[in-house]
């Protein structure tokens, strides 16, 4: 029985780290039906207006034939111009929902597995290693090596290296100082930003107006003037951000005093690139830390006890251990990583069913502390410390009661 319940595997605690894996799926979609609707309103007032105008102009004598004949020309281009963008919105969709097929036999398949014994776990576990380390590698920056790795494994449709390509190129064209494309973006989702009361698009406007200003030019700073009418006035919210940028007319690119001398700062750059992660992130419902992190730092914490960073820790890096231990934490490769990470919360605890404690107050099964003084030389009526290597008479030892 208890091995049963070891082994058992429990698919809801492991798809905690997977909701991303249907929510952007989701996300994307939704965002496809607005655009697509978007057009459809937008085309549909525009044609049904000039066609209303048309037919007056024609049953009034107003235009020739051939002239109506052309205005219904423009109509047609415009509706066949409308069929081609709601064909290419129709495959997105197409292809959002293979994706979606796809990722949900993925999550099935996992319920279909009986225990985490059987090879088919560990199978599923390999492929979703796999989707974290491409995860990883995305936002990392290296898209070339998380493509070529999701080709590999044949995983393309479950991770989604498209919106984290995109996303990459904004943020490396902020951190150049450019913001054509991320202002484009944030145009594509006025809606969504608005929604969730987001000021991405304010702090570029923003700093297009300090991009004007910077150069002390008069006719930019007449640009500047109606920059800040145009596109910075109307935020009612940023009142305070929005004084502080008139100031800025007064105060040249190497001034020292504050506010202005942050405003000035190249920083801000950066400032706008983790901006924008953080809000395209928050947009498709997406983690801000990568994946990997996530999983690396719940299973370190769940192995980690206070002896894996103790003195006399057992470990292959620890000269004061005269024991190989086995466990994870204690290797050298993730001992440090494991240093900050919270211990695990255990509800049982495990021990011998003959314990003893040593003069050093450190307690062990006792046969097996006798079979291995045994077994490296100790001296009868003696024990051997197997953590600290210190040797006690075996009359020191005492019992210990588990109450």
């Amino acid at each position: 029985m208890a091995e049963l319940t070891t082994t058992k595997l429990n698919a809801e605690s492991h798809l905690l780290l997977d909701q991303s894996l249907l929510r952007l799926p989701y996300e994307l979609a939704r965002k496809n039906f607005k655009s697509s609707q978007r057009a459809v309103e937008r085309d549909r007032e525009h044609v049904l207006s000039m066609l209303k105008s048309t037919t007056n102009a024609a049953l009034e004598g107003v235009q020739s034939p051939s002239q109506t004949m052309a205005s219904l020309d423009v109509m047609i281009t415009r509706m066949q111009g409308l069929k081609r963008k709601l064909e290419g919105y129709h495959d997105e969709e197409q292809t959002i929902h293979k994706h979606a097929r796809k990722r949900i036999q993925h999550l099935q398949d996992l319920y279909e597995i009986p225990s985490l014994a059987d090879v088919k776990y560990d199978e599923w576990s390999r492929v979703r290693l796999n989707r974290l380390l491409v995860d990883y590698l995305l936002r990392s920056g290296y898209g070339e090596s998380a493509v070529t790795l999701a080709k590999e494994k044949g995983i393309e449709e479950l991770v989604d290296i498209g919106v984290f390509m995109q996303c990459y190129k904004i943020q490396s064209s902020l951190k150049a100082g450019k913001m054509q494309e991320c202002l484009l973006w944030c145009s594509e989702n006025k809606q969504a930003l608005k929604k969730i009361e987001n000021n991405l698009e304010f702090q570029l406007r923003l700093q297009q107006y300090i991009e004007l200003v910077r150069t002390g030019e008069p006719t930019k700073l007449l640009e500047a003037t109606h920059h800040a009418r145009r596109f910075l006035a109307p935020y009612t919210t940023q009142t305070a951000e929005v004084r502080q940028a008139a100031g800025l007319l007064a105060f040249p690119a190497n001034t020292p005093t504050e506010p202005y001398r942050s405003l000035y700062s190249y920083t801000r750059w950066e400032h706008l690139a983790n901006l924008f992660l953080q809000t395209h992130h928050a947009l498709f419902a997406l983690p801000a830390r990568p994946l990997l992190h996530i999983a690396l730092s719940a299973g370190l914490s769940s192995l980690k006890t206070p002896s894996c960073h103790s003195s006399f820790a057992s470990s292959s890096s620890n000269a004061n251990s005269s024991t190989t231990s086995v466990c994870p934490i204690c290797s050298t490769e993730l001992n440090d990583l494991a240093r900050n990470v919270p211990y695990a919360h255990h509800t049982k605890s495990h021990v011998e069913n003959d314990p003893i404690v040593l003069p050093n107050g450190r307690i062990y099964g006792r046969e097996r502390l006798l079979r291995m003084s045994a077994k490296v030389g100790v001296s009868d009526g003696q024990v051997k410390d197997p953590t600290t290597g210190a040797v006690f008479d075996a009359a020191e030892v005492r019992k210990v009661y588990i109450s």
